[in-house]
């Protein structure tokens, strides 16, 4: 493990001599250099979330921070701290796109070269944003670790300085000023909750945590089809997993950095795993009532909130990021309506006669259930030439709304068969 310092030179250090070298102080000298770079996000008490915990909760609103994430404050907190030979040979990173536009950003305010490696698997919003702040976007592999991999491969070819995403201290004491914010904003708060990915968030998020108030409460969070930290806990070594699949896409790392994975160990409290299901419920209910835009990985904090083991307490959850494209917002959306039971989609077999449509329209309408879609073509033949299929899709309000729908058809002699 390299620890930068202020010099040309890097010793090596273990992360355990890392951590005892670090104190407060580093945090708020991460914090002044971050001064005036970027926007301090003032906590958004929910009451909707409060009910649903049984909690007093608050949310950290980084998706409104500049360029839409968190990683802004790692990633110039990092590259401000470079030399004058480093920054003259620029700087590469890895990353499915906040990191990305966070190095982008932070290297076209301090007038260096950047180049970013993304997965090709990653959102075009946030390959256009990173673009857009100047810096050189290469496009390779389906995860966060193939893309390490090449720039690793660019930084030996070309010699740029190479600014890793979460294991690296700089970035880490970057990541770890949002704590400093909000224990600022609420001394008496209780217990904070943070996304992890590679764990750089969540170690410099608990560090300053507990160094500022060692009884405020740390709880990492992540997807359980990419908790790289959670298994490398539970083996006591950092592990790798065999593959990631998570709408999370901001957190899908299969290895977590020996640093943050020290960090983590030392400073988190205990780490959650959270469901498809889950993450996209609470992106769906983030966006009806706070009308809050976030990404995937950006609402795990949220989506974690109704496993906590504790009530009545002040608790804070850090909505990570924002960027998300138009048409993958759409697609979780879609995907979280159908998960609460909000839409529902069924075939039925009508014989091929005229007013049949119009009495299943007519049950419809009774029960309050808002048609969206119609698929009703003579040309679709079942078992004969007198019956035809008719395919619907209704907005409807829970479970038992969408039994009683069934039911009713059902006791008017209408076959219905579930497509979602």
């Amino acid at each position: 493990m390299e620890k930068t310092l202020s010099k040309k030179e890097t010793v090596k250090q273990t992360p355990e001599q890392i951590i005892a070298a670090t104190s407060i102080a580093d945090i708020y000298r991460a914090a002044k250099q971050l001064d005036g770079v970027i926007r301090h996000t003032d906590l958004i008490y929910s009451e909707y979330f409060s009910q649903v915990s049984a909690n007093d909760v608050y949310i950290k609103p980084e998706n409104l921070q500049k360029t839409g994430s968190f990683k802004l404050r790692g990633a110039y907190n990092c590259i401000s701290q470079l030399s004058n030979e480093q920054k003259k040979r620029g700087v590469i990173a890895a990353s499915a796109g906040n990191h990305a536009q966070g190095v982008a950003y932070a290297a076209q305010k301090l007038g260096i070269k950047a180049v970013i490696v993304m997965p090709a698997t990653t959102p075009i919003l946030k390959v256009e944003a990173t673009r857009a702040y100047g810096a050189e976007v290469v496009l390779h592999g389906d995860s966060y670790d193939d893309a390490c991999a090449k720039a690793y491969e660019l930084e030996k070819e070309h010699g740029y300085v190479f600014v890793h995403p979460f294991n690296n201290l700089q970035v880490l004491l970057g990541q770890g000023t949002t704590a400093l914010e909000i224990i600022d904003n609420l001394k008496d708060v209780d217990t904070i909750l943070v996304p992890i990915g590679g764990g750089g968030f969540a170690s410099g998020v608990a560090m300053a945590t507990k160094l500022v108030n060692p009884n405020v409460k740390v709880i990492g969070v992540e997807p359980e089809g990419a908790a790289c930290i959670k298994a490398s806990l539970d083996a006591g070594k950092v592990v790798s997993l065999t593959n990631v699949e998570t709408v999370a896409e901001g957190t899908a790392v299969k290895t977590p950095g020996d640093l943050t994975f020290a960090f983590i160990k030392k400073y988190v409290d205990e780490v959650i795993t959270v469901s498809e299901f889950e993450i996209m419920s609470a992106l769906l209910s983030l966006i009806e009532k706070h009308k809050l835009i976030a990404e995937g990985a950006g609402v795990l904090s949220l989506a974690a909130l109704k496993k906590l083991p504790f009530k009545g307490k002040k608790v804070v959850a850090i909505v990570s990021g924002g960027n998300i494209d138009i048409s993958t917002i759409s697609a979780l959306i879609d995907k979280a309506l159908i998960a609460r039971s909000r839409v529902f989609c069924f075939n039925v077999q009508l014989p091929d006669k005229p007013g049949q449509l119009l009495a299943i329209s007519q049950i419809l309408a009774d029960l309050g259930a808002n048609v969206i879609r119609l698929d009703h073509n003579q040309a679709k033949v079942i078992d004969s030439f007198q019956k035809v299929l008719l395919e619907v899709t209704v907005e409807t309000h829970n479970s038992e709304h969408i039994a009683k729908i069934s039911n009713e058809l059902k006791k008017h002699g209408f076959q219905i068969t579930k497509v979602y």
